[in-house]
């Protein structure tokens, strides 16, 4: 039996529990130095994850105690830039892992490329199909609702903004837009898809960037008394910000979805939590158990941060550039109107008060026509321009990802 057996049955780890200086100590400094970053005590309990059960330890003291001192090891021995190159032919995930591969390395990855016991192929592959038939909502959501989003996550803009990626914006975002890609392919966890191939680079991107980030100063003079980036708390807010808050505004927008592809759709993200390295006790099994997770984990952690800003402010960027910023505010106005004031606010987002009331009149015209509730006289212009401008969004958002390399970080972002 090897060091990476038991996926769901991992320890928090006492050395990260002394580097931390106790769950207790921590997490009050972390409520005293930073209120709006501190969240109420882990409360969800394991009987609703997909394992059933579990210690019921708090995620924000959990990191991966399997990908973390591989790729320490790695980044100590100098080894990236070989790794890095050699990973670039690893794309499919079907194919074999690299030779010349470290042999601690690729023996976590030979456990990590493979399906929890749970995964269901049959509903993966409806989740996957799903995807593709709502693919202008759920593209559009992962874009300009979950994308923005993440910068009004404190944590999540500050370890973007100061790790290496946070000196290419764009690139970094990019990447990000590679998974939103990828687990939408009808193609994802086939043989020929790349899903596996991106979660696993990601899970060790993770590790890397916990492994560095303490190094930096600009990053532990903004954590809020975090002292390891990436906790499994701060894996599941991504999550629900991307799973939950779609089926939640698919379902806000009277989008058609049945029981059986809502469950598909979950089943595709909890499988892709699991490939991150989420332990599976902390993994919702339903969406009413996402739904209760997300309302402790994700809403009372939303913020400002001048990080979280600038993020945003690059995302809108690549919008301008579908037509040389002439619907950037029609797109500011939209996600307004998916995210809300509040988020909205956070963020920068401009107010557009002649837009957005007309896309909260137009939008679910629409929503109502394609998914044939109501005939189509009646639907403005504007509606089709928006839809239209969403589109091309979604391509352009898409599009990118497709041939960016998911690379190990060597370094945090340059002071």
């Amino acid at each position: 039996m090897n060091g990476f057996d038991n996926r769901s049955g991992r320890e928090v780890s006492r050395r990260r529990m002394l580097l931390t200086g106790g769950a207790l100590g921590a997490f009050g400094a972390i409520a005293a130095a930073s209120p709006a970053a501190a969240r109420s005590l882990w409360t969800w309990s394991p009987s609703a994850s997909v394992a059933g059960t579990g210690a019921g330890i708090d995620p924000e003291w959990v990191w991966d105690e399997e990908a973390d001192p591989v790729i320490a090891a790695v980044l100590d021995r100098g080894e990236v830039a070989r790794v890095n190159e050699l990973l670039r032919q690893w794309t499919r995930n079907d194919q074999p892992l690299p030779d010349g591969l470290p042999s601690d390395l690729r023996e976590f990855m030979e456990h990590a490329r493979r399906l929890p016991a749970w995964a269901d192929r049959t509903m993966l592959d409806r989740g996957a199909q799903f995807s593709k038939t709502k693919g202008i909502y759920v593209g559009a959501l992962y874009g300009l609702g979950s994308g923005l989003m993440s910068t009004a996550i404190p944590r999540e803009s500050r370890a973007v903004y100061y790790s290496k990626g946070g000196a290419d914006m764009k690139d970094r975002i990019a990447k990000t837009a590679k998974l939103g890609y990828d687990i939408g392919d009808l193609d994802a966890y086939q043989p020929q898809g790349s899903m596996i191939v991106t979660t696993v680079k990601t899970r060790m991107v993770h590790a890397a960037v916990r492994h560095l980030l303490p190094q930096s100063p600009d990053w532990t003079r903004t954590s809020g008394g975090q002292t390891i980036p990436i906790s499994q708390a701060d894996v599941l807010v991504t999550w629900h910000s991307l799973a939950t808050f779609v089926m939640r505004k698919l379902k806000e927008w009277n989008v058609r979805v049945g029981t059986a592809d809502a469950d598909a759709y979950l089943h595709v993200w909890q499988v892709s939590a699991a490939m991150l390295g989420v332990n599976d006790e902390y993994i919702p099994a339903t969406w009413d158990a996402a739904n209760a997770q997300s309302k402790q984990v994700l809403d009372p952690i939303l913020a400002h941060t001048r990080e979280g800003e600038a993020l945003a402010e690059v995302l809108l960027d690549i919008v301008a550039e579908i037509d040389a910023g002439l619907t950037r505010p029609l797109i500011s106005a939209f996600s307004r109107y998916t995210l809300g004031d509040r988020v909205g606010d956070m963020i920068g987002l401009s107010r557009e008060p002649i837009l957005k009331p007309v896309i909260a009149a137009a939008w679910p015209l629409l929503v109502a026509f394609r998914e044939g509730l109501i005939g189509l006289p009646g639907i403005p212009a504007i509606a089709w321009t928006l839809e239209e401008a969403l589109r091309r969004f979604v391509l352009l958002f898409l599009a990118e990802a497709r041939p960016i390399a998911i690379d190990l970080p060597d370094t945090n972002r340059p002071s």
